[in-house]
């Protein structure tokens, strides 16, 4: 099997899901989790951001972009976990999530989906129409 080939591919909102749910299962604080994908949607990075608080996570936006820049990604998807237990994105996930795809795609960098965690469920913020 090749390299490529054995990388995920985070094809869809379900497939990231899966990818990134055991991450998330037991963490007691907000994380952020950013896959960087290639064109075939394809993982070829991970970053993970803590929080020092429970109940929110800051979106280092310079860092994402940065780090798609330097992997070269086509395509990123984000995921972060509500410890509280209401996988529902607040209005500050929301503004963060466009503020991301507003800088990344003059970059041609494609913000795939946003995905929320919370006591084994998991919102897409692309399937809510979100984004």
């Amino acid at each position: 099997m090749s390299k490529k080939s054995a990388r995920p591919r985070l094809a869809h909102s379900g497939a990231a899901a899966a990818f990134f749910a055991p991450g998330f299962a037991r963490m007691r604080r907000e994380a952020l989790r950013v896959a960087h994908l290639d064109a075939a949607r394809r993982l070829i990075g991970v970053r993970l951001c803590y929080s020092d608080r429970h109940d929110e996570i800051g979106f280092p936006l310079r860092t994402i972009i940065a780090d798609a820049l330097a992997l070269e990604s086509s395509g990123i998807v984000l995921a972060h976990n509500h410890p509280g237990g209401d996988p529902s994105p607040s209005r500050a996930d929301i503004n963060a999530t466009r503020a991301l795809a507003d800088l990344a795609h003059p970059l041609g960098i494609r913000l795939h989906d946003h995905l929320i965690f919370a006591r084994g469920d998991c919102r897409s913020l692309r399937a809510l129409g979100l984004m």
